[in-house]
């Protein structure tokens, strides 16, 4: 059985948990605080969940979630993640971050970031633009009539298919954008963003974003 690490235990982190222990996948979640902070969300997700430290979650992972603010990519362990494909889920909020004059001045984006903080590993954009609250209800069976579309970028096409299967079991249909460096026509304030959209309309947001 697939064993996933989340890194973060947030709104996305603990859904995400949620909805892949759901599906049948093990899960190693971690926060920031320790995983003695995590012993209620465990005990409710049952026994294919456990808590760890970010690089337990990290080594345990066959493929990994990472969804922290940006302002803790620094944190995120390195060695563990290499070879390893990583979702990243992050959105840039400078309220919450603070100013980063890179994303200011639209030089790169927060997946090329993690990329750049993840050499060895395989960045994959995932589940930024919709809200938590809406992950595990507002999925449909493959083939329904305007089944929601979410996207995904990155440079690897594997991580890319990765991401679509997991997107399809959620209930959800995928548009991939690519190159990662593409990324930043899904998140804030672009026109895709946390809107309910089937995959003809998340395409033609997407050709309208503007930077």
């Amino acid at each position: 059985m697939t064993r996933v690490g989340i890194i973060g235990a947030g709104n996305i982190g603990s859904t995400l948990a949620r909805g892949l222990v759901e599906r049948g996948f093990d899960v190693v979640v971690s926060n920031s605080r320790g995983p003695e902070t995590l012993s209620e969300l465990v005990s409710d997700l049952g026994e294919r969940a456990a808590a760890g430290t970010a690089e337990e979650a990290a080594a345990a992972g066959e493929w990994v979630v990472v969804t922290v603010p940006l302002s803790a990519i620094d944190d995120i362990p390195v060695e563990p993640l290499r070879g390893k494909v990583v979702l990243d889920t992050n959105n840039y909020y400078w309220e919450r971050d603070g100013h980063v004059a890179e994303l200011d001045q639209k030089q790169t984006t927060t997946s090329e970031m993690l990329q750049r903080r993840l050499p060895g590993s395989r960045v994959v954009k995932a589940f930024n633009h919709i809200m938590s609250t809406q992950i595990l209800t507002d999925g449909t069976p493959a083939g329904s009539a305007d089944r929601r579309a979410l996207a995904t970028s990155s440079d690897f096409p594997e991580a890319i298919d990765l991401v679509t299967e997991v997107y399809d079991s959620f209930g959800f249909d995928t548009v991939a954008i690519t190159p990662l460096a593409d990324s930043w026509r899904v998140e804030r304030d672009q026109p895709a963003y946390v809107v309910r959209q089937n995959a003809t309309e998340l395409r033609d947001n997407l050709d309208r974003a503007t930077r």
